[in-house]
């Protein structure tokens, strides 16, 4: 049984692995490189794509647009290579209304009840773009900007890009020039590292995520993938999905995935958060210290046999479950973005932070540097 594990260790992950066989017909790289193209435009600016591949033909594709990943292609227990993230052919499908789907999102990821918040006195209203509250940094949030990149030399056998943003006073409604970069890392180990680091001249709200969604099987829906999450309580939300305050243990609940549970197992229960969501969108209380490198989730998709393990720094993960995907979105090759067709696990902070005392803090000071780290393990069980 090929499989690959991860250790949580003084800050660090590892993974261990039994690699699948090599295809001898395959171009796989005798060290990890990363490579970069043209993607188009937007609004005039060139759009670079970015492939990182590592020395066991894992590549992930990302483009300056966004910091969208593109592409994630991975084997199954069998060697056999499949896109496991949902994503478009050309610039032209990320551009309007797609879902944040592959993005960088800030200054806030989730969201921001009635877009207000106030900051030692100072009221500021944000841009309202989910009903009546603000969602993944507004209207033109960090998902729809392009970003700066550049290629970091090799360490280790590692694939490195670092992408940059300045983000300015007023965006959004946001207050504070916000300097952000992002680094993704592929490792030869098979993992996706995201390092995020901001810093600020003002006091302002920082809670920055990655938007993928998911399907380990390269197609259909994502009901039958077995979920794990660690995490004995979650925060339940009102009707508009703001969090109402309460951290709620997940025992007896369809949101308890302490032990390895299908997706689909109780996603159409009559509970009432199942309601408010449309299905799962919430964010879980992880279990663990407040800046540790630990595992947050792992997925099995039992037909391919690929899993994915995330751990993060960050005291939450958004389990988000495609309910507004309708069929509408064609996305690679001509492939149509069904409901529940890809799930997301957005590490952050919890929803409305701004606005509820009694969650851990987004508050970014001049002189503080944010800091967070997310990283994706990709294996056969």
């Amino acid at each position: 049984m090929k499989h690959f594990i991860l250790l949580a260790l003084v800050g660090s992950v590892t993974a261990c692995s039994s690699q699948p066989p090599a295809d001898p017909a395959s171009s796989v790289p005798a060290v990890p490189v990363v490579t970069r193209e043209s993607f188009g435009s937007v609004e005039g600016k060139a759009v670079e794509r970015l492939t990182l591949t590592n020395r066991h033909g894992i590549q992930v594709q990302a483009i300056t647009y966004g910091g969208i990943i593109t592409s994630i292609k991975t084997p199954d227990r069998n060697g056999i290579m499949a896109d496991i993230v949902l994503g478009f052919d050309s610039i032209d499908g990320y551009l309007g209304s797609r879902r944040y789907i592959g993005a960088i999102v800030g200054r806030y990821g989730n969201r921001i009840a009635r877009g207000r918040f106030t900051i030692d006195g100072t009221p500021y209203k944000l841009a309202t773009n989910n009903g009546p509250h603000h969602l993944h940094g507004g209207h033109k949030g960090f998902d729809k900007v392009v970003w700066n990149a550049e290629v970091l030399p090799d360490m280790a056998g590692q694939s490195r890009v670092r992408l940059g943003y300045v983000s300015a006073d007023g965006e959004e409604g946001y207050p504070g020039r916000l300097n952000v970069e992002v680094t993704y890392t592929l490792t030869d180990n098979n993992e996706l590292i995201v390092d995020y680091f901001a810093k600020t001249d003002q006091p302002t709200h920082v809670n920055l995520t990655q938007h993928s969604y998911f399907n380990l099987a390269g197609e259909g829906d994502i009901l039958g993938h077995e979920l794990t999450i660690d995490a004995d309580r979650y925060t339940p939300v009102d009707a508009t999905l703001i969090p109402t305050g309460e951290l709620a243990p997940v025992e007896g609940t369809p949101f308890d995935f302490r032990t390895p549970v299908t997706i689909g197992a109780r996603i159409n229960e009559p509970h009432p958060q199942l309601k408010n969501g449309r299905g799962y969108d919430h964010n879980w209380v992880l279990s663990r210290g407040k800046t540790t490198l630990s595992r947050a989730a792992r997925v099995v998709e039992p037909t391919s046999g690929r899993t994915l393990e995330v751990a993060t720094t960050e005291p939450g993960v958004q389990f988000y479950t495609a309910n507004s995907l309708d069929g509408t979105l064609k996305g690679k090759a001509g492939k149509t973005y069904a409901h529940r067709s890809g799930f997301c696990l957005e590490t952050q902070h919890y929803p409305d932070t701004p606005n509820q005392k009694a969650f851990p803090p987004t508050l970014l000071m001049p002189g503080q540097e944010y800091k967070s780290q997310t990283v994706f393990v990709f294996g056969v069980r």
